[in-house]
Parts: C-alpha cells; structure tokens; sequence
C-alpha cells in the first residue's frame, strides 16, 4: 500500500527557532483525514479522521488547551 500525498502545512507559531515544528495536512485521498507530524522527525505522524480534527479545532478555539500559556 503506499501512502497518500499529504499538503503540509507548517504553523506560523512554531518558526521560533527552537525546533519546535508542527506541521499538519490533509491527506489527498478524498477521506478528510488529516495528518500531523514534528517537522524535524518527519519519519512518523499520527492521522486524525475529519471528526477527531474538528473536534480538537473546537477545543483549541474554545481555549481547552490554553493550559501552558
């Protein structure tokens, strides 16, 4: 099985320098998945479905994991 192409897209919050990349993509296979992944150990990524991703958009736009900052 090879793997489906996934747009990356870096966030504008982790060039800071200190290696702390994410980076995150829809996978190109028509299913809404959505893969995330260090941009510096690009080996590896979890794969969210379409519902798990909008799920953790709605907590991190309702500040549920504001709990570093």
């Amino acid at each position: 099985m090879t793997s489906p192409e996934i747009a990356w897209h870096v966030s504008s919050f982790s060039a800071d320098g200190g290696g702390n990349c994410v980076e995150a993509g829809p996978l190109n296979d028509g299913s809404g998945r959505v893969a995330v992944r260090h941009s510096k150990l690009q080996g590896g990524m979890i794969i969210y479905t379409k519902a798990e991703w909008q799920a953790f958009l709605a907590g991190v736009h309702a500040g549920e994991f504001d709990f570093f900052g």
